[in-house]
């Protein structure tokens, strides 16, 4: 059966409604998928001439409704913006919008309605001056779903990277690593790859020092105090875990398909390999949240500069929408 991808709209202001529209115009998504736009349809509307599209736009109100076919765009149209909202400024109508196509998108997937959430990007400064004072969408997600385990996953065609920590300094974030946390992190990804149709995913866990501490000659002993204890955790509960190696060659050998997927100990460890192996294609993802839910983003901001243009590119909406059909649990 083909998973219910809810594409949320983000900040309508940016680029969100051109890039949803642009990717929905390739047949081959629904093929795999059945794709339905979580915003406002007249923005979808307004951006169809723009980037010369010949979809059409089907507003509806419940994910039920879609007819789920390719040249017609199904939306739920929760109507909450101006026909005339200017594209590439800030505004508390567009924040507090995105928050609600958000919310909408949490409700649908914990009734199963849906089976991924695919986030077009949103705008901070816009979130706040709507009145949701949150980082951004992961946040979000978190306190929607009452979560508090979660972990950022990011993913290329050919490699897939899972952080123990993500937005700190070096120095705090090895700090923060303890054997608990690396457990848990292993586990997520076992469990994420596991509910997508993965059978015994494999897990490496990147090293902290060069070399991973090459057996005390580099480091404190960090490898073997914050890493080995949960990994082995993991293994005596049948992951299939391992490491911890070297980030010089792990990178590379998880890339030509040696593991699934990745743990990196920070935030640049594992960004900078996924930047370099894909950056157009790159995708974001939150995993961990309760319910299973699974929610995958463009790798890039709302680019307001060129909002209402025709210049911004599809290709990281069609990927991120790629990894929500991979990762969609099989229910």
């Amino acid at each position: 059966m083909k998973p219910i991808i809810g594409i949320t709209m983000g900040d309508a202001a940016g680029v969100g409604p051109e890039i949803i529209v642009k990717a929905l115009g390739y047949k081959e998504l629904y093929d795999k998928c059945k794709p339905v736009v979580i915003g406002d349809a007249k923005m979808l509307e307004r951006v169809l001439p723009i980037v010369d599209s010949p979809l059409t736009i089907h507003a509806i109100k419940q994910p039920e409704e879609a007819k789920y076919e390719y040249g017609s765009i199904d939306v739920i149209d929760l109507d909450l913006l101006p026909a005339d909202l200017p594209f590439g400024q800030v505004s508390a109508a567009a924040g507090d919008a995105a928050f609600q196509y958000l919310a909408r998108a949490i409700e649908l997937a914990k009734e199963q309605r849906i089976h991924s959430i695919c986030t077009a990007p949103l705008n901070k400064e816009a979130l706040h001056l709507g009145g949701h004072i949150y980082p951004g969408h992961t946040e979000i997600l978190a306190d929607l779903t009452d979560t508090e385990d979660f972990s950022m996953m990011l993913t290329t065609p050919n490699l897939r990277v899972i952080h123990l920590t993500t937005h700190m300094g070096l120095i705090a974030a090895i700090q923060s690593i303890t054997p608990e946390r690396t457990y848990k992190v292993v586990k997520l990804a076992h469990e994420t790859l596991a509910n997508a149709g993965f059978k015994n995913p494999s897990i490496a866990v990147c090293g902290i020092n060069p070399h991973a501490g090459e057996n005390g000659l580099f480091g404190n002993g960090e490898e073997e105090e914050k890493l080995v204890p949960g990994i082995e955790r993991a293994k005596a509960e049948g992951i299939n875990a391992s490491g911890p190696y070297p980030a010089d060659t792990l990178f590379f050998r998880a890339g030509r398909g040696d593991f699934d997927i990745v743990v990196a100990c920070y935030h640049d460890q594992g960004h900078a390999p996924i930047k370099v192996m894909g950056i157009e294609e790159g995708v974001n993802i939150t995993v961990g949240l309760k319910g299973g839910i699974i929610r995958t983003s463009v790798d890039h901001g709302t680019a307001f500069d060129i909002a209402g243009k025709n210049i911004a590119d599809e290709k990281s909406m069609i990927a991120a929408i790629n990894s929500a059909i991979e990762l969609a649990p099989r229910r």
